[in-house]
Formats: structure tokens, C-alpha cells, sequence
């Protein structure tokens, strides 16, 4: 009987022991999990501080007896420590000390770890103190545990990606006074300046107080409480809370594979192939410690649930024989802040002007709905596309929650998945009916916005 050993209990090494079992109910499959909450939704945890999910059990996809009943064993609490790809045999501690696994297929989805960004202090300052990153269900314990015991009233978010937007509503909820420092020009770095700026709005009208252009160099405890210390246009500035959450991005967490031999890629994540080979005999890798295939970059690290999902999938799957590939990523994305909704999928301009393209970018506006139905609301597009060849290579939207926005972006995204032109988008058969939409929807009114700008042939708009 085949043994398949997964390491890691989040989206890649749960979505490969499934899979595997699905596939083959014979074989034996055993989980290594570094805690003991397998399973469980990290990208849910803002939610739960805001009270919209709860109690935080709610968060599990599946719960231990759940993922037991499908025939996998569950070693919780246990950290893999080496690899011995000759023996095939997985190096552990658990609560008994050290101790090996046998397998004959393994797959490693150890996933990623936060990044400080250099940030002093973060080595010295904990959640005892009051500085908090959340990248786990063992950091959702500590924030909370931390609200609950000092019921701090201010806090500082360093860092306005996902999360970091996420968790100052999360705050602003629980009636916290919540400032936010960003490293770029504008919140949400992954859009333009130009349709991140509404998201920047949102949070000021929500009493976020946001400052860009602001890299942090350090935290500090004092009699006063938490200092982080920043420079903003040259100048030294400081900002003083009772609580410091960091959120600044993920770092591969890659030493478990790069001591037993596999090789460093893109954002030095671990190589795989499209299989989810990773080079050394029958080891897999998958998830946010592994590089992505991007159907327009190539080989780059985009760490993102969605992929760990799919790539643990395909994992799982040749593990027990198969030959499944993982058919790329286009970084679709989005974000809910408040009451606007922001997205993205593919390429903007200078990353398609880097990826070799010759891209034009074209800003655009559209309704949601027929504006003669009560309650339409407008939706900002920037739409990205080959002036060459005409093949759309991105597009970014925000739009006010109830504008179907994210469902809009996935329109786009599989536009991108099969190589469509803009203008084929604006032949796709979209559905319409005056309270969801129009005859031409939003999206293809912001693709022919761009071809009447940009289009090599403006005769064939029209056709």
C-alpha cells in the first residue's frame, strides 16, 4: 500500500491529501501538521476580529473529525525537520521528541512566513508587548487574547495590502482609533494609484487615519506605549498606539526543502514544475513556498489561496500516479474595504511593459445596471491590452459593494486564461437584465473604451 505523507495543514497540503484519497481510497495518507488547527480559513481571520464571523471554530473549512473520515491520519503538533530523499524518510518532532515517518510519495506545502521588511524591533517585541503580525490561527489567539486582556484603544497597521485594509475594519469595528502607514504612494500597491486612491478614500470616510509615501524603520515600547518610528518625504516621523499589527507581505518558508537539495527560484520559492515536481524523487511542493506559473509571465512567486488550493490539488493527484498539470495562475485578486470593492487580474502596464508586451492602458467608468432601475452605481475600470496584437493582458475595477464587482473580474480573468483579444470580450454572450446589467455589460463597455483609444484597426470596433 502506498504511503502519502503531506506536510503542512493549510490549503496545499489538505487540497493534496484529499485529492489523493478521492483518487485512490487504498492509499494511506498522513498528515504533518506544525499546529494543531488544520484546516483552517487564514484568509477568514479579519473577520473574525470584526465580528462577522463567529466563534473562530467557524473559520475551519473541515473539521478534525471531518478530514479523519476521509481515511487521512492527522499528526497535529508535529514539525518536520528534514528530509532524507535517499530512505524516503520525513525527519519529526511532536510532543514525544524526535522521531521519523516513512513514506513513499511525499508532498510539502509548508507554505510561507511573514516578512519585517527590516522593521527594528520585530525580533525583540511580541504579542506580550503589544506587536502583533497574523499569518496564523496561533496569531489569531494572541490579537485576541490582547483585545480582550488590555482593550487597547489605538492601533497602528503597518502595511495597506489585503489584510493590513481588511484588519483596519476589523478595528475600526470594534471602535478603535486606527492609523495606517504605507511604504508606496498609494494603499493597495497591487492596483493603480488612480483606482487604489478610492479605496484610500473609503478608509479616511471610515476614520482611518492614512499616511503614504511612510516607510517604517522600527518599533519601539515606551512608558507611553508602542512607538514606530518611520521617515515620510525625508523627514523622521513617529506614530504612537497602544497596539502595533505588522503586515507587510509573506517570505517562502523553503528550509525544510532547500536542506534536502531543491533548488530556488523566483522570490527564492522552491522550483517546481508544472507537475508540482520539485526535482528530488518523489517529493511534490505546492502553495505559497513554491513558484507560480503565470500564463502571461512565465515563472514568477504570487502567493495567493486560490493557487495553494489548486496546486496542492494537482500534487495530491500525481502523487498516486496521476499526470495532472497546474495550468497557471493570472493573479486574479480582490479586496472588500468597507463598502467598496477593489480587484485586479492580470498584468498592469509596467508589468506588461517589463513582460515584453506593448501595452496602452485606458481608464473607464460604467454602470452596473440600467440606470433607469433605481440603485446603479457606477464601476471604474482600467483595462490593459497589447497594442500589437490586441490581446488583453489585465484589468483593475473597484466599484461600491452590490456592483458584483469581483464576479466582474473573473469575466476578465477567464478572458485571460484563454487568450482573448479586448475585442472578443466584447463578443462574449454576457447575460442581461435591467436590474443586474445592461445589453453591452459594464466590462465590455470598458473593453470597447479601449479600443476606441487604442484599437490597431478602428474600423473593426464597430463590426
Amino acid at each position: 500500500m502506498t504511503h502519502l505523507v503531506a506536510v503542512g495543514g493549510s490549503d496545499a497540503g489538505i487540497s493534496a491529501a484529499l485529492r489523493a484519497r478521492e483518487l485512490d481510497p487504498d492509499v494511506d495518507v498522513t498528515v504533518v501538521v506544525a499546529d494543531q488547527y488544520p484546516n483552517y480559513s487564514i484568509c477568514g481571520i479579519p473577520y473574525y476580529f470584526s465580528g462577522d464571523v463567529q466563534p473562530w471554530q467557524a473559520l475551519a473549512h473541515r473539521t478534525h473529525a471531518d478530514l479523519e473520515a476521509t481515511g487521512m491520519r492527522l499528526r497535529l503538533n508535529t514539525l518536520a525537520t528534514g528530509i532524507d530523499v535517499a530512505a524516503r524518510r520525513l525527519a519529526v518532532t511532536d510532543h514525544d521528541g524526535p522521531t521519523t515517518i516513512d513514506y513513499d510519495e511525499l508532498v510539502v506545502g509548508t507554505g510561507a512566513l511573514p516578512s519585517f521588511a527590516g522593521i527594528a524591533g520585530m525580533d525583540r517585541l511580541g504579542p506580550e508587548d503589544g506587536v502583533h503580525v497574523i499569518h496564523s490561527m496561533g496569531d489569531t489567539f494572541a490579537l485576541d487574547a490582547d483585545l480582550e486582556r488590555r482593550g487597547p484603544a489605538s492601533a497602528i497597521i503597518v502595511g495597506a495590502g489585503y489584510v493590513g485594509l481588511e484588519m483596519a475594519e476589523g478595528f475600526r469595528g470594534r471602535g478603535m482609533r486606527v492609523t495606517q502607514l504605507q511604504r508606496g504612494p498609494e494603499v493597495l500597491s497591487t492596483l493603480d494609484p488612480e483606482l487604489a486612491a478610492t479605496v484610500h478614500d473609503e478608509l479616511v470616510a471610515h476614520g482611518v487615519d492614512v499616511h503614504t509615501g511612510t516607510a517604517v524603520r522600527g518599533v519601539e515600547k515606551t512608558a507611553t506605549g508602542l512607538t514606530v518610528h518611520a521617515e515620510r518625504e525625508g523627514e523622521k516621523v513617529t506614530h504612537t498606539a497602544d497596539l502595533v499589527l505588522v503586515v507587510v507581505g509573506v517570505r517562502p518558508h523553503t528550509a525544510l526543502l532547500e536542506s534536502a537539495g531543491a533548488r530556488l527560484g523566483a522570490g527564492r520559492a522552491v522550483v517546481v514544475d508544472e507537475h508540482m515536481r520539485t526535482g528530488l524523487p518523489h517529493v511534490f511542493a505546492a502553495g505559497d513556498g513554491v513558484v507560480t506559473h503565470h500564463r502571461l509571465l512565465g515563472t514568477t512567486y504570487l502567493p495567493l489561496g486560490t493557487t495553494a488550493h489548486k496546486q496542492g490539488r494537482v500534487a495530491g493527484e500525481n502523487a498516486v500516479g496521476g499526470a495532472a498539470r497546474f495550468a497557471g495562475s493570472v493573479g486574479t485578486q480582490v479586496v472588500k474595504v468597507f463598502d467598496v470593492v477593489a480587484a485586479r487580474t492580470g498584468l498592469r502596464q509596467h508589468e506588461a511593459e517589463s513582460a515584453g508586451f506593448h501595452p496602452a492602458t485606458s481608464s473607464s467608468a460604467a454602470d452596473d445596471h440600467k440606470r433607469y432601475y433605481p440603485g446603479a452605481q457606477q464601476i471604474h475600470f482600467r483595462i490593459t491590452g497589447d497594442t500589437g496584437t490586441g490581446r488583453l493582458l489585465g484589468a483593475q475595477l473597484t466599484g461600491r459593494l452590490g456592483t458584483e464587482t469581483a464576479k466582474r473580474v473573473d469575466t476578465y480573468a477567464t478572458a485571460l486564461y484563454a487568450g482573448l483579444t479586448v475585442d472578443q470580450v466584447g463578443e462574449l454572450d454576457l447575460s442581461y437584465t435591467p436590474p443586474l446589467g445592461s445589453p453591452w455589460d459594464a466590462v465590455q463597455a470598458a473593453t470597447q473604451a479601449w479600443s476606441r483609444e487604442h484599437a490597431t484597426h478602428p474600423l473593426e470596433v464597430t463590426r
